[in-house]
């Protein structure tokens, strides 16, 4: 077995010890992954954040290390990962279902908009896919992912 696999176990195993500890805490488990390139994307962290007063929420950027290892663990392509991805306890969610369970639990006004669920998966989807595609121009793209300030750096995984 070459050292990257022994590499790759270890930190699977190491997210997986982390995420454990936070359940057994009895804390529910509550982790965004978002594409830290997109603008789009880290401001929309930047919202989460803000109204997020009970703290609720972990991050991690797909391209790091543990988001990952996470959508291995959740048996999502990394090649394929354009999307937001919430892991909430033992359930993952991508696309607009993502969206939607986030915002449901970031509470307050925000959680009126998960009466859209309704809408059949592959229409919302679709709604998501498009905005997907285009965020990049329309909204523009980082060189490096978003680094948190003193401030937030505790909530996100690493």
């Amino acid at each position: 077995m070459s050292s990257d696999n022994l590499t790759a176990i270890g930190f699977t195993l190491l997210t997986m010890a982390s995420l454990l500890l936070l359940s057994g805490k009895g804390l529910p488990v509550k982790i965004i992954l978002f594409d830290g390139m997109c603008n789009l994307c880290n401001f929309s962290i930047r919202f989460i954040i803000k109204r997020d007063k009970r703290k609720l929420f972990k991050f991690a950027s797909i391209q790091s290390e543990v988001g990952q290892s996470l959508l291995k663990q959740f048996n999502i392509q990394t090649e394929n990962a354009d999307s937001v991805v919430y892991i909430k306890d033992d359930r993952c969610f991508a696309r607009s279902a993502a969206v939607l369970n986030i915002l449901k639990d970031l509470g307050s006004v925000w959680k009126t908009f998960y009466v859209f669920i309704v809408i059949p998966k592959f229409l919302r989807d679709f709604i998501y896919n498009v905005i997907a595609k285009i965020r990049y121009r329309v909204f523009g793209k980082r060189e490096k992912c978003m680094i948190p300030t003193d401030d937030i750096r505790n909530r996100f995984l690493k």
